[in-house]
Formats: structure tokens, C-alpha cells, sequence
């Protein structure tokens, strides 16, 4: 199972999360920030609908699969400030 970490960090004039190199809104407060980050990890941990996908790989050929909606990452919070 995949573990992703949501950061929380000094950003503009105030706090954000981040994932990987992507920041969320700029929040007044770093409570408010880690609230946010917290609240987004629970949503990525809940199940979803199963669905199939369709994709090509690096060598042209196409791949038909099923993501299951269950198979969800871990989660974390991690306070970078």
C-alpha cells in the first residue's frame, strides 16, 4: 500500500500543505493549515467506486485494468514549519 505525507509549510504570508511539489491554498494561521492538511488526508484514505482503466505503456501497447476503489494510501501530516 502507497504512504503519501501531506507537509505543512510557511508559504506566502501564511501556511499551506503540500503534496509532493503542490501547494494547497495559503491559510492566516498555522492551525488552520494543519486542520486543512488533516482533513484532506482523511479524504484520500476513503474508499471509492472500483473503475476500469484504459492506458497505453512506454512501449505503445494498451493495457485494460480495474482500480479497485478500496485500494487507498496510507496517510500522514508532517509539520515542516
Amino acid at each position: 500500500m502507497a504512504q503519501i505525507t501531506y507537509h505543512i509549510v510557511k508559504h506566502e504570508d501564511g501556511f499551506a500543505y503540500k503534496l509532493g511539489d503542490v501547494f494547497s491554498e495559503t491559510f492566516a494561521t498555522h492551525d488552520q493549515a494543519m486542520l486543512a492538511a488533516k482533513a484532506a488526508a482523511e479524504r484520500q484514505q476513503r474508499p471509492g467506486e472500483s473503475a476500469g482503466i484504459v492506458y497505453e505503456d512506454a512501449d505503445g501497447k494498451w493495457h485494460e485494468e480495474v482500480s479497485s476503489g478500496a485500494d487507498r494510501p496510507r496517510t500522514a501530516v508532517q509539520d515542516d514549519t
